[in-house]
């Protein structure tokens, strides 16, 4: 199935399916001599992993542990492709028999079906939620590249069911199940959470990303724009359905005056461009918008029909989140690494490599 890589300094191949043996990514075109053990990516995996208990998240529990398979040899990246897998556990596929001749609402079902002539109806296969796992834990390796510029990122809930974010405190965005940079609407979203699990709905929300310390001059024009790859990756993740760089749908309503950020000798006085203008960084802060739609899986009964065509009354039961938030959260970090990695390969390629040789012997306290 074509559509399975992405990057192309930095070029990540995810492979897996919801309720096979495992999912993972190949990652080619890492520096070598970076540091990297199972450890790193594992902190990364565990913002994701599902089963910790909130309220939104499924009660499929996965440990969600990877293992590296090629391109690491004592805990140094060696420059070879980087293979990394995650085993399924908890997978029950028996769960989605009585759906192998439906069509879900708001599922690839259809689609897939209509693409491939064959679908993996056992939890979505492909399109599942699940499949991002294997990005979030290449993202992981992608902010070693990034360490390397000083570039770093952030995520975090800006909304969960028509509740919004009134401050960002970004030293909170940890000490909730949202992730969520303001304490008192965090408590808000919960309350949104629980009363649409007892209603048997879902809730969609907003997720911000922003990257600090990225560099003028990266990206390409024409096709290759910075904010057209970030748009591109965002949107690659299932559950996104609009994306934003800096002021977004607001420029609309806004006059040249008030939408062109002004500068001085010392920067950009607005960001209103989001870090990008012509679709080259600016050397400002990245700030992306993604939207998340509500979950589809639903316990309420919708319409639908089965593969015949005839129509059915289907009511979806099982082990659902009630919104792709907060395990969408690191999903939403990690394509923003993986874009910034690639771009910052393509258009620094020799220095950061070079820059690679700059590891600190932590035996010998001196740099090799």
């Amino acid at each position: 199935m074509p559509g399975n890589s992405f990057g192309q300094a930095f070029r990540v191949t995810t492979w897996g399916e919801s309720h096979g043996p495992a999912l993972g990514a190949v990652i080619d075109g890492c520096p070598a001599r970076l540091p990297l053990t199972e450890a790193h990516i594992q902190a990364a995996l565990d913002k994701r992993r599902p089963g910790k208990g909130g309220a939104a998240e499924t009660t499929r529990k996965e440990p969600d542990r990877v293992e590296i398979l090629s391109g690491v040899f004592q805990g140094m990246t060696t420059g070879t492709p980087i293979s990394l897998m995650i085993r399924n556990q908890d997978a029950k596929s028996r769960s989605y028999d009585h759906l192998k001749d439906l069509f879900r609402p708001g599922h690839g079902d259809y689609t897939y079906l209509k693409r491939f002539g064959i679908r993996d109806y056992r939890g979505g296969g492909r399109s599942s939620g699940r499949e991002t796992v294997a990005r979030v834990a290449a993202g992981a390796v992608a902010q070693l590249v990034l360490d390397l510029a000083g570039i770093e990122i952030y995520a975090y809930t800006a909304g969960l069911g028509r509740v919004y974010v009134e401050t960002k405190n970004l030293e909170v965005i940890e000490d909730n199940r949202l992730f969520c940079p303001d304490m008192d609407a965090a408590k808000l979203m919960e309350e949104q959470v629980l009363a649409a699990k007892k209603a048997g709905d879902s809730l969609g929300g907003i997720v911000e990303v922003v990257a600090t310390g990225v560099p003028a001059g990266l990206g390409d024009p024409v096709f290759d724009k910075l904010d057209g790859e970030i748009a591109k990756a965002l949107m690659s993740v299932g559950a996104v359905k609009g994306v934003e760089i800096g002021s977004g749908f607001k420029a609309a309503d806004m006059t040249g005056s008030e939408n062109n950020d002004p500068i001085s000798p010392k920067g950009f006085l607005s960001n209103n461009a989001g870090g990008i203008l012509a679709g080259i960084s600016n050397g400002d802060e990245i700030i992306a918008r993604a939207a998340i739609k509500p979950i589809p899986s639903i316990g309420i009964e919708q319409d639908t029909i089965d593969i015949t065509g005839k129509p059915v009354k289907l009511s979806v039961k099982g082990r659902h989140d009630v919104s792709a938030i907060p395990r969408i959260v690191p999903v939403i970090k990690a394509m923003m690494q993986l874009v910034l990695a690639d771009h910052l390969l393509r258009r620094f390629s020799l220095e950061i490599t070079d820059n690679c040789n700059l590891i600190k012997d932590e035996q010998n306290g001196r740099l090799i």
